[in-house]
């Protein structure tokens, strides 16, 4: 102590070591955690080292193309991009061409020059009064909640100047929607969030009062998501503010369920029936659903009351299992649900064998944020794609995969006051815009490569892949295009879809075997 009279950092010193004592002394006497109990102090690195892995992973360990979930590569992509800084790379490839996996887009000799690549693509069917001309890479549903204020209003903000749509996601239309004025779709999960009675059921009228409002341009009704099919949801009452209650229309106070199955059907011939009615209280604008397929039967149960009711959806929204917004349990998000390549080859297939496919608009969701990414899309069926986790890198998410922990580094996933001061609404909407723009100018390159004249041209023959014997195959060989109306045809020899469209029936979704 008379040293630090004359010099006192020496006072620093004997705090710290106080302070290390206490701490040291603390870890000894519980018996919460073993490490700490056998190595006091020393013991808080590795908590420390668990807390920072996806960082450390990320910046100082991880190769260029390891996903985890999204490679380096892929979200430098998307950064420049947002940048509007430089995006090509020089040296060549750093795909190994000749292993297996490996696809690439064949060309032709005669490429095309694209001077407007703002492609677009109408929805709405035959019974549509108020079509919709959506951009071909939409922002996919996040909801107000998951997302913090000032990301939900940067996003909106980006798909009004760039002129595109941006999911609502199942927490309802927030303020933070409505204010920059960019065009929506209303999504509405099993919640009925914005359009719910006191007691969670469906209110038709507070529906209408949402979906006529000019700013949404199409309802999308959420039967399932990629990252937790078949799997509720419950936002604790302690993480319910104001504006939160005031978009979904629920209580302060109270624990907020989403159920994992809708309340207003329980067939799929009353699904229908709910379709028709949203399509009539939304005053005919473009009505579809969003799932992410399982049982291949429930689908096409689904095309059934299609045919039997003449209620036909202006769009489908299949989402893959890789889809990730979500907080899920492991089992679900690595386990749960069909890849998008497979579920949207099979919900194109399936349309087009009951002969409905030129009436039904389908979009693609599950990891697409390149323009190889939405071409390969738009070969297996896809007329449009969306993509949140894209978006979400635009606007400065890092990956560090904290989501679930309202402790986002960079504002984009929290309700933290501060931590979402520190993202600036319009630099960074500016950047969900270029992202946009650069992302579609990019695949009008790769289209007029292909020597098409725009994008929707995409068919599986202009992709090939390495198999794993090494030999190169045509995507046309495993994902092709079944026959118009072949489930129709008695001849057909489609066993695995004849199987199935035998066994699915309009009137309920269970097996035959089930409904004896």
């Amino acid at each position: 102590m008379l040293i630090g009279v004359f010099v006192p950092w020496v006072f620093f010193l004997c705090a710290i070591f106080a302070v290390l004592t206490l701490v040291g002394i603390r870890d000894m006497r519980q018996d919460r955690h073993s490490i700490t109990r056998n190595y006091p102090v020393l013991g808080h690195l590795r908590f420390l080292f668990e807390l920072i892995r996806p960082e450390i992973r990320q910046y100082l360990i991880e190769g260029d193309r390891e996903e985890q979930p999204f490679s380096r590569e892929q979200r430098s992509l998307v950064y420049q991009r947002a940048k509007g800084a430089e995006d090509k790379r020089p040296f060549g490839t750093t795909e190994k061409v000749y292993e297996a996996g490996y696809s690439w887009l064949t060309h032709s000799v005669q490429p095309v020059h694209f001077s407007n690549t703002d492609f677009r693509v109408t929805i709405g069917g035959p019974k549509c009064k108020q079509p919709y001309s959506a951009s071909i890479y939409n922002i996919s549903a996040m909801s107000f909640g998951s997302l913090s204020a000032n990301a939900i209003m940067a996003l909106n903000t980006g798909a009004k100047l760039g002129g595109f749509a941006q999911d609502t996601g199942e927490g309802g239309i927030s303020r933070y929607h409505r204010e920059p004025g960019g065009d929506l779709i209303y999504e509405i999960g099993s919640g009925y969030f914005g359009c719910r009675n006191d007691d969670g059921s469906f209110n038709a009228e507070k529906f209408a009062e949402q979906a006529c409002d000019d700013q949404v341009k199409m309802i999308e009704l959420k039967l399932s998501q990629g990252a937790k099919p078949g799997h509720g949801g419950m936002l604790p009452a302690s993480k319910i503010s104001p504006e939160i209650a005031e978009a979904r229309g629920i209580p302060m106070g109270v624990d907020c369920v989403s159920p994992a199955a809708h309340s207003v059907f329980s067939s799929p011939l009353e699904l229908m029936e709910f379709m028709g009615l949203l399509r009539e209280k939304s005053g005919g604008k473009p009505v579809g659903f969003k799932l992410c397929i399982g049982h291949r039967r429930e689908f096409m149960c689904m095309v059934k009351a299609m045919l039997e009711t003449g209620i036909i959806p202006d769009f489908i929204v299949v989402d893959g299992t890789e889809g990730g917004t979500g907080a899920a349990p492991l089992e679900f998000a690595n386990h749960v649900g069909m890849p998008m390549v497979e579920g949207l080859t099979f919900v194109h297939n399936t349309l087009r064998g009951a002969g409905i496919r030129d009436q039904v608009k389908v979009g693609a969701a599950g990891k697409l944020v390149s323009a190889f990414d939405i071409a390969r899309a738009l070969s297996l069926g896809a007329d449009w794609c969306n993509s949140a986790r894209g978006y979400m890198f635009a606007i400065g998410c890092i990956q560090a995969q904290a989501c679930h922990t309202n402790h986002c580094p960079v504002g984009v996933t929290t309700q933290d006051p501060l931590r979402q001061k520190a993202l600036n609404v319009p630099n960074k909407a500016q950047r969900v815009a270029r992202f946009h723009a650069n992302t579609l100018k990019a695949l009008g390159e790769i289209a007029g490569a292909a020597g098409l004249s725009d994008p929707s041209g995409f068919l599986p023959y202009h992709f090939m892949a390495r198999r794993g014997d090494g030999q190169m195959t045509e995507a046309n060989d495993v994902y092709r295009y079944l026959p118009i109306g072949f489930l129709m045809d008695e001849n057909s020899t489609e066993i695995i879809y004849k199987e199935r469209w035998a066994r699915a029936s309009a009137d309920s979704f269970a097996p035959p075997e089930d409904r004896r």
